[in-house]
């Protein structure tokens, strides 16, 4: 595989506004179905004294592992995908089945785009 073949197949996720705990949560239920750049241990911490925090992740969607599995979080989360337009979607389809997935923007480039989503708890998780 080329690196441009790689490339269409990664998708920058990056997760704000969020405790840590649900940014291990969304990154979590990715890390279910694709391969990552962060390690599955590897938690997002809190160090920033009270500024918003941004976490990132870059998944490769090129073979799905296993179905995400719904997942809760404590409030809505914003995440962010970057990637080609294959990419992105499959990513989100995996969203889908772990969380209640809701779009709040998007921009569109040549061979890229970028998704602004808003998660909740999906249906099939306890309160």
């Amino acid at each position: 595989m080329n690196s441009t073949e790689h490339t269409e197949t990664q998708v920058l996720v990056e997760v704000t506004g969020s405790s840590k705990e649900d940014a291990n949560a969304v990154f979590g239920a990715l890390c279910t179905a694709f391969t990552s750049d962060r390690p599955s241990d590897d938690a997002p911490r809190d160090d920033t004294g009270g500024r918003p925090m941004v976490w990132s992740a870059t998944y490769d969607v090129s073979a799905v592992r296993e179905q995400a599995a719904p997942a809760r979080l404590t409030e809505p989360v914003s995440v962010t995908l970057q990637g080609g337009y294959q990419a992105v979607d499959q990513l989100r389809e995996q969203l889908e089945s772990a969380f209640s997935v809701s779009e709040e923007g998007s921009a569109s480039g040549d061979q890229e785009k970028e998704l602004q989503l808003r998660l909740e708890s999906g249906s099939g998780t306890a309160p």
